[in-house]
C-alpha cells in the first residue's frame, strides 16, 4: 500500500546515540517493501531491535517463506498448528474483519491471489477461468478455527495470506516498542503505512502526501496533517496490469477472484491504529464511494479520504485536516 509520502522530512544525523532533537532512521527490505523507521532521540541499540522485529515478524507472518507459520497453516490440509500468540492475534483481527466487511475483506484470498502477476507480466496475462474459479471456490475466512494459539482451515484446500492487514499490525507493535523505550516522536513508514508516534520534535504534526493515482511516483494529490495517528492507501494504481483498455490490479473480489471494478482509484483511512487503517483501506476500496464513506461514518475514531475516478477528492468528515495541491 506504498500510496502516501512524508512531507518535508527534517534532515537526518548519523549519530550513535543522537540527543532527543536529532534522529536516526532504519531502512531495510521487509515484506516486499520498503521499511523506513525514522526516531527522534533513539539509540542506535533501539534502531537494531526495530529492524529485528521486522525481520522476526515477515518470518512468522509472510505466506511466501516456506518455514512461516503462516506456510505452516497453508500446507498442514486441514490439521490443526500451533502458532505464536502474534499470529493467532492477527489471525482473529482478520477474522473480525471479514465480518465487517461482509466477507470483501478476506485473508483467504491466497488461493487466488497466487494466480495473479502484477509485477512482471508485459504480456498482461490473465489467470485461466477454470484455475480461478476453482480458487474461488476456497475462499471463506469462516473455514478459519483459532483456538487459542491453534489455528485449523476446515477446508483443506483454503490457504490465508495477511497482506492486506500484516504491515498495519507490525507498525503498531514497532510503535508500542518505541514508547516502551521512552521514544515520543518517530515515523513508521511500511511500505507506504504510514504510523506517527507524536508529532515532529519541532512541535509540528506530520504532513503525509497522498499519491496522485497513475501518476509519477511522488506526485502528491493531497496531503493530511496526523498527530499520533496511521494513515494508509489503498489503490488500483499500486499494483496492476493493463490489457485492452481494462486496468487489473491487485485488490481482488473474494466472489470473483478477479479485480475489483468500481468508481474508486484509491481510498485512504486516518485512524489512530494501522492495522485497523491497513484493513478498512481495503475494505472501503472494495465497496466503492456510497457504501465505503457509509462504513466509515459508522465507526468511531475513523476518517477516510475517496478519490473517484474522476479526479474528485471526497472525505467522510470536516475533522480531516487536508489540504489540495494545485
Amino acid at each position: 500500500m506504498a500510496a502516501v509520502c512524508i512531507l518535508f522530512t527534517a534532515a537526518l544525523t548519523g549519530c550513535s546515540t543522537p540527543p532527543k532533537s536529532e534522529s536516526l532512521t532504519m531502512n531495510g527490505m521487509y515484506f516486499d517493501t520498503v521499511v523506513q523507521i525514522e526516531a527522534w532521540g533513539a539509540s542506535q541499540e533501539i534502531m537494531d531491535h526495530c529492524r529485528q522485529m521486522c525481520e522476526e515478524y515477515e518470518q512468522i507472518l509472510s505466506a511466501t517463506i516456506d518455514t512461516s507459520e503462516i506456510s505452516e497453516i497453508n500446507h498442514a490440509k486441514g490439521q490443526p498448528v500451533t502458532v505464536s500468540d502474534e499470529t493467532a492475534e492477527l489471525i482473529v483481527k482478520g477474522i473480525e474483519y471479514g465480518d465487517l466487511s461482509g466477507g470483501l475483506f478476506d485473508i483467504t484470498i491466497e488461493p487466488a491471489s497466487s494466480l495473479w502477476n502484477f509485477t512482471d507480466n508485459p504480456e498482461g496475462e490473465l489467470p485461466d477461468e477454470d484455475a480461478l474459479a476453482e480458487a474461488v471456490s476456497h475462499i471463506d475466512y469462516r473455514c478459519i478455527q483459532v483456538e487459542g494459539n491453534t489455528v485449523t482451515l476446515t477446508d483443506p484446500e483454503a490457504q490465508i495470506d495477511l497482506g492486506g492487514i500484516a504491515k498495519g499490525y507490525i507498525a503498531d507493535r514497532l510503535k508500542e516498542y518505541l514508547e516502551s523505550q521512552g521514544i515520543e516522536h518517530a515515523l513508521i513508514d511500511l511500505g507506504g503505512n504510514m504510523l506517527t508516534l507524536g508529532g515532529r520534535y519541532d512541535g509540528s504534526d506530520f504532513r503525509i502526501g497522498l499519491q496522485e493515482p497513475f501518476a509519477d511516483t511522488g506526485t502528491v494529490i493531497a496531503a493530511v496533517t496526523v498527530n499520533d495517528q496511521s494513515v494508509v492507501t489503498s489503490g488500483d494504481y499500486e499494483r496492476y496490469f493493463e490489457k485492452d483498455g481494462v486496468i487489473y490490479h491487485h485488490i481482488l473480489d473474494p466472489d470473483t477472484g478477479y479485480p475489483i471494478q468500481n468508481d474508486l482509484d484509491q481510498v485512504t483511512i486516518i485512524s489512530d491504529e494501522s492495522v485497523d487503517g491497513d484493513a478498512l483501506s481495503t475494505t472501503c476500496f472494495a465497496l466503492g464511494l456510497e457504501d465505503g464513506l457509509e462504513l466509515i461514518q459508522s465507526l468511531d475514531g475513523i476518517e477516510a479520504v475517496f478519490v473517484t475516478k474522476d479526479g474528485e477528492i471526497h472525505t467522510s468528515s470536516d475533522e480531516i485536516e487536508l489540504e489540495l495541491m494545485e
